[in-house]
């Protein structure tokens, strides 16, 4: 009972407001109409006789109502004190009227008073009815406006449940994106080729058995242009574009998810052929059953239906789905199986060449130097993704606006570079003197083992200008992009990161905190040549292998260890040996050129920042004045003329 009960109280306090808006409304209006309609006055007899003999009578209607033996005249007059206008009401006996005042009003006939004759008992349909339709029509208008309001307030829930079911993939009919707005993957692009000739002239390939791929997996780096390669795909094929995250499908309430899949697919079949793309797909395709307590089982229901709907008993054809992830390692591997995702494509970070043509891609609306070189830069963002790429020509535009320039420079690129790698700079950090020396000859003992060490990257920038958490940084990139490292580029690499302490160490006779950071990456690509790369005299032997599990965290099970504590006592001696022999190196070589460290050092102190150029110059002219000063041949020639 109390539960029936409630929904009228709540209707009831939801009405009140509305009338009381009604009502003050309707008083306002009367207020008004009260305030400025003209006042209507009863006049006695005498009254009547005195307006009459002034002639401020203007017009006036008699209301003949012999039957009550009373004759009513209306009209109008003006006060000749105010001037103003009122109307005017008098009740006359018959008697009175017929001797009286009947002769009286007939007098004023001669002027310009207008009168009339009208039955008080006639009454026309409008005057009958009118008042009745309107009060009627605006209560019918107001109860329904009441009760549409009062029936979306309560079943407002319920209609948003139902569509909690809803597929959140966004459509797209066709989008604007090509192949030849994704730079940096010429060998993904063939790939996705067939697609589009697939879904553009089926016959071609049904001719010969082949079938349309049901799924494609993207795997890759974050940034290296999965999402863009798919809206190229479905833009080259001009079919619809179905797009959602893989959070999406995933609610707190129960069979949400799955229920959204169906939808999705319910929607693609209307407009097949099309492409649906799921980004991070990871958020709902981890492998079931993982993790302490076992998994979360409304996201592996939602995982259930993704794989009917990709490979069940309905058919699909025509629907394409392609799905991005960076966590190929956590999918289930029923989503992995032909049938499913029947291709994976790994979507790698861009080479020298590739980084190049995405740099002129994201260039074309930017208004740059004309001596930028999109090769040279590409040497020196070795490891960049294309959105980095991205991001460093637009920070870049960014500082050229800053700046007030008119153009975009190569010196706003090198800051944009800078910046991705190590934050912005700290202009105003309060370094001391002897911090600064520290720092200069600290990185120029990084530089002279990149100078003069076989083997080693290429130095392309020395800077001591603190940025983030570092109080200066060689910039050391290969010569070319590398896929694999040998043995001797390793031990280089070492006593490349070993080379500022070991500086400090000569220079100063002291060390700093410094190279914390150089000593934790040398360490740990010692102990991998170790254990893992079998580049040591312990053999070719796997000891350690990295077998974090993202489900318990990595901190527990970081890596499988299968060996005794004497091995691991050989392992640390191995790696302690390979630490020892790159920092013996570091040391000749930076003793054998301690003049060069010198002039690189105090260089710095001097101009905080000195490039791959101005150091080959520096090492031949032993000073920087004269760089940048050799005319061109253009400059010379304009000279002459």
């Amino acid at each position: 009972m109390d539960e029936q009960q409630k929904p009228k109280r709540n209707i009831f306090a939801m009405i009140i407001p509305y009338i009381l808006v009604f009502g003050i409304i309707a008083t306002f209006v009367g207020i008004l109409i009260n305030r400025y309609a003209n006042k209507t006055v009863t006049w006695s007899q005498s009254e009547v006789t005195e307006k009459l003999n002034s002639g401020d009578v203007t017009k006036y209607v008699i209301y003949s109502q012999y039957e009550s033996s009373m004759v009513t005249v209306k009209g109008s007059y003006e006060d000749s004190s105010t001037n103003k206008s009122y109307t005017f009401q008098v009740n006359i006996y018959e008697n009175d009227w017929i001797n009286t005042y009947q002769p009286m009003f007939e007098a004023e006939h001669g002027g310009d008073v207008q009168w009339s004759v009208a039955n008080a008992y006639e009454t026309s349909w409008w005057d009958v009815w009118g008042p009745t339709i309107i009060t009627t029509g605006i209560t019918i208008l107001l109860v329904i406006f009441l009760f549409s309001r009062l029936a979306s307030s309560v079943n407002g829930s319920n209609n948003k449940a139902l569509e909690f079911n809803r597929s959140r993939a966004r459509r797209v009919d066709a989008s604007k994106v090509r192949f030849s707005d994704v730079a940096g993957c010429d060998a993904e692009k063939a790939e996705m080729v067939e697609i589009v000739d697939y879904l553009k002239d089926p016959k071609k390939f049904t001719k010969f058995g082949a079938k349309l791929p049901k799924g494609i997996l993207l795997v890759g780096s974050p940034g290296t242009g999965k999402t863009l390669l798919a809206k190229a795909v479905a833009g080259e094929a001009g079919v619809p574009f179905y797009s959602i995250s893989g959070s999406d499908f995933v609610e707190m309430f129960v069979g949400v998810g799955a229920g959204r899949v169906r939808d999705m697919f319910k929607n693609a079949k209307q407009t097949a052929p099309c492409l649906i793309f799921i980004d991070e797909i990871d958020a709902v395709g981890r492998q079931r059953g993982a993790g302490l307590g076992g998994g979360n089982d409304e996201r592996e229901q939602t995982l259930n239906q993704l794989l009917v709907e990709m490979d069940g008993f309905e058919d699909t054809s025509g629907i394409i789905v392609i799905a991005a992830t960076n966590r190929e390692d956590v999918l289930d591997p029923a989503l992995l199986r032909a049938g499913r995702f029947d291709r994976t494509i790994t979507v790698g970070l861009p080479d020298k060449k590739g980084r190049e043509a995405i740099m002129k891609v994201h260039a074309r609306n930017k208004k740059l130097a004309s001596n930028i070189d999109f090769g040279q830069i590409a040497k020196r963002t070795v490891g960049f993704s294309g959105a980095d790429l991205e991001n460093i020509l637009n920070e870049a535009a960014i500082l050229a606006v800053r700046e007030g320039g008119t153009e975009i420079t190569l010196k706003n690129i090198d800051e944009a570079i800078d910046r991705r790698i190590a934050g912005p700079a700290k202009k105003g950090s309060a370094m001391s003197e002897k911090e600064r020396r520290a720092v200069a000859y600290h990185e120029a003992g990084h530089a002279i083992i990149g100078l003069r060490l076989e083997n080693s990257d290429k130095v392309q920038k020395i800077t001591i200008v603190p940025r983030g958490r570092t109080g200066g940084h060689v910039l050391m990139t290969p010569e070319d992009d590398r896929f694999l490292m040998t043995e001797k580029e390793l031990k280089s690499r070492i006593a490349g990161y070993l080379g500022g302490r070991t500086s400090e160490e000569i220079f100063f006779g002291d060390v700093s905190t410094g190279a914390s950071n150089d000593i934790e990456v040398a360490t740990r690509i010692a102990r991998s040549m170790v254990t893992e790369y079998g580049m040591s005299s312990l053999g070719l032997v796997q000891y350690e292998k990295d077998n974090s599990s993202v489900f318990l965290g990595r901190d527990y099970t970081s890596t499988q260890k299968n060996f005794s504590t004497q091995v691991a006592f050989e392992i640390d001696t191995e790696v302690r040996r390979i630490i020892d022999e790159a920092h013996k190196i570091a040391t000749d070589i930076i003793t054998q050129n301690k003049d060069d460290v010198i002039l690189i050092a105090e260089t710095l102190l001097d101009q905080e920042t000195i490039t791959a150029e101005e150091i080959n110059y520096l090492l031949e002219h032993r000073s920087l004045e004269g760089f940048g000063k050799i005319e061109t041949p253009s400059e010379q020639e304009q000279e002459n003329k």
